[in-house]
């Protein structure tokens, strides 16, 4: 009975692999990471090809809705992130990790966050400039409230394009910095966005 009861303390006081530690990233926030990471480049890869496509093409309609619809589902994993990551703080840095490293990574994440906000903002204003809601996979719809904006679609569009090239360059940077820590530092960095350990 002893070693049963043991093993049973000594489960209730392991952490749960959902949620952040000091150490590592819990797996709802691993989820976020990867869904929305993955979602934006391929919302940037369909974004720029749908620009060459003509009026008679057979994805000139189709494409544009599967690129809102999509937008909109990483807006609301976006702000659910948010809330989560009130409930459930960020790791502490790699203590390997110099004081300039933490502050870029501050910075770039900042970055990260307001780009993808402004850029998915910019997205819905020329989505929705000629008062059309946004249909979601036909599953809800998004309502049109900012129509007055002069040259709305164009100005949106300018600035939509802009912002995305921008957040993939400071994505690009993100993977880049994150590649250095695995390759050149040795440290955890990486690992702990991927891994449970």
């Amino acid at each position: 009975m002893m070693p049963r009861t043991s093993v049973t303390l000594e489960n209730a006081e392991r952490p749960s692999l959902l949620r952040n530690t000091s150490e590592r990233w819990g797996l709802i926030a691993v989820a976020f990471h990867w869904t929305v990471a993955l979602a934006v480049i391929g919302l940037f890869v369909l974004g720029l090809w749908m620009t060459g496509l003509s009026y008679y093409d057979p994805w000139y309609r189709q494409a544009p809705d599967i690129h809102r619809s999509i937008g909109v589902l990483v807006f609301i994993a976006m702000v659910a992130r948010l809330v989560w990551r009130i409930f459930d703080p960020a790791p502490a840095p790699v203590p390997s990790h110099k004081r300039w490293e933490i502050k870029a990574a501050h910075v770039v994440h900042g970055l990260l966050y307001a780009g993808l906000f402004a850029v998915m903002i910019s997205g819905y204003l020329i989505s929705t400039a000629d008062g059309r809601s946004i249909s979601v996979f036909g599953l809800f719809e998004v309502p049109a409230t900012i129509t007055s904006i002069e040259k709305q679609e164009d100005v949106a569009g300018w600035v939509h394009y802009w912002l995305a090239i921008g957040l993939i360059a400071v994505a690009a940077l993100h993977a880049l910095a994150a590649l250095k820590h695995h390759i050149i530092d040795k440290d955890t960095t990486l690992k702990r966005m991927f891994t449970r350990s």
